[in-house]
């Protein structure tokens, strides 16, 4: 890589790299050019120094850059073995599958693969599996949410909730089925005590108009990322469970943004006391030392998928995914568990996330244009808005201007991208679970700076 200068690099990019989420109009200009990173902190490669409070843009270093200790277990394991097909037995892949068990309880099984899409690809592989064996095909439609995101994939992308991330991908994939947002900023009902159970209700109103015997799971965020970092009302995750479980239909809870320890439990569902029958993970569960997502099931679904008979040859799940069986990716995992367990993370981040709440909710006292602030952990949402009475949203380009003003600042944050054709009104901040309190406060000063120059909207 020393053979190459400054220029020479930001020429080769230019001509030969396709960023994701990027026109070319704007790689044309440059992008940022990323070339070391220490705990929170990122340099660019003029020397410019930034606190990156998006984990890595998309929610994925929860335990900070430089971490020797991950690094060293991957070496470790990669000069022993780098990789054999996941239908062997390996040493890291056993381990952490243990360890990770231990922090589900209910589930039992996990089966690796590489990344977030992928994850849910291979639960609703399972799901429709499942549907042919004991159901003769027919319960095979899986009901995803409204706003929810769960992958790029033509499978996970029809399985999205999110009207811009799909348009122009069409066709989708058949029997994939949305029901209504839980939002509650934004209630289908107006005002109302029980919203979470009137939204839940909103589900089970699709299964019934679908067919109970034709529905075999729903997949959800428990907090709803990407689409606006939207928390489930009072209620309504244990209503969703009860109406699942009336309906014997599957329930597939997406971690692949709130896993491993963002909300400041080791799963986001872990708050709200439901049993999922299939979860699945990847950003937070190596940090991003590795490429590794995995699908976690209970015994009851990963024996509803073995043979029936010894006649019966294709009964068992025939699922492969080539780089789960790359032990960098559980080798990195089970060392990524240990900092978080031995440093406290998962404490600090609940802790410091009510500082945080507290910071952005003092700002929202401060600047008409914030609507709503929305926390759990160190998973934050700001909705900007024209009007807080009407909450009529801000145009897209107003949070774009907020953000990057933010990056000329030093400090990086995220924001809804070509999601919505109304609602891409909401920054998000996700930093490192090691994150200090003199880190998080310069945070606030930033916001605070930003949103001081940032003109009222009309």
């Amino acid at each position: 890589m020393s053979q190459y200068n400054t220029d020479q690099i930001r020429s080769l990019d230019k001509e030969y790299v396709w960023h994701h989420l990027t026109p070319n109009a704007a790689a044309q200009k440059g992008m940022p050019l990323f070339v070391k990173g220490e705990g929170l902190n990122l340099w660019d490669i003029e020397g410019n120094q930034y606190l990156d409070a998006s984990a890595g843009g998309v929610w994925v270093t929860n335990v900070g850059y430089g971490r020797k200790e991950i690094v060293d277990a991957i070496s470790e394991q990669l000069m022993q073995l780098n990789f054999f097909a996941s239908s062997m037995a390996s040493k890291p892949a056993a381990i952490f599958a243990k360890k990770l068990i231990e922090k589900m309880p209910g589930m039992q099984r996990v089966f690796y693969s590489s990344s977030g899409s992928e994850a849910n690809e291979k639960a609703f592989k399972m799901v429709r599996q499942i549907s042919h064996k004991k159901y003769a095909g027919k319960k095979n439609k899986i009901l995803y949410r409204e706003r929810d995101y769960h992958g790029t994939t033509i499978a996970a992308l029809s399985a999205t909730g999110q009207s811009q991330r799909k348009e122009q991908f069409g066709p989708f994939v058949p029997d994939f089925v949305e029901f209504p947002h839980c939002f509650e900023y934004r209630s289908q009902f107006g005002e109302t005590e029980d919203y979470g159970l009137k939204a839940a209700q909103l589900l089970e109103d699709v299964i019934l108009r679908e067919g109970p015997e034709t529905v075999g799971a729903i997949i959800i965020e428990p907090i709803t990322a990407g689409g606006g970092v939207i928390l489930p009302p009072e209620g309504y995750l244990k209503a969703v469970e009860q109406i699942c479980k009336k309906h014997s239909v599957l329930l597939i809870i997406d971690e692949v943004v709130c896993g491993l320890g963002r909300t400041g439990k080791w799963f986001g569902y872990q708050h709200y006391d439901i049993q999922p029958d299939i979860v699945t993970m990847a950003k937070g569960v190596a940090s991003g030392y590795a490429a590794i997502s995995c699908t976690v099931t209970t015994e009851a679904v990963y024996q509803s998928l073995q043979e029936d008979s010894a006649e019966d040859k294709m009964g068992y799940f025939r699922d492969i995914s080539t780089y789960g069986g790359c032990l960098a990716g559980p080798a990195a995992a089970a060392a990524n568990m240990k900092i978080l367990e031995d440093e406290n993370l998962l404490e600090n981040c609940t802790e410091l996330g009510k500082i945080l709440l507290t910071g952005l909710k003092a700002l929202q006292a401060k600047y008409p244009i914030i609507g709503d602030v929305r926390c759990l952990g160190l998973f934050c949402g700001i909705e900007l808005v024209k009007n807080r009475e009407t909450k009529e949203p801000v145009d897209e380009s107003v949070a774009i201007q907020i953000a990057n003003a933010c990056k000329q600042a030093g400090l990086l944050i995220g924001r809804t991208n070509r999601s919505f054709e109304q609602y891409n009104n909401i920054l998000n901040m996700s930093p490192a679970l090691c994150i200090t309190e003199a880190q998080l406060e310069h945070i606030l000063t930033i916001l605070d700076e930003v949103f001081a120059s940032i003109p009222v909207p009309e």
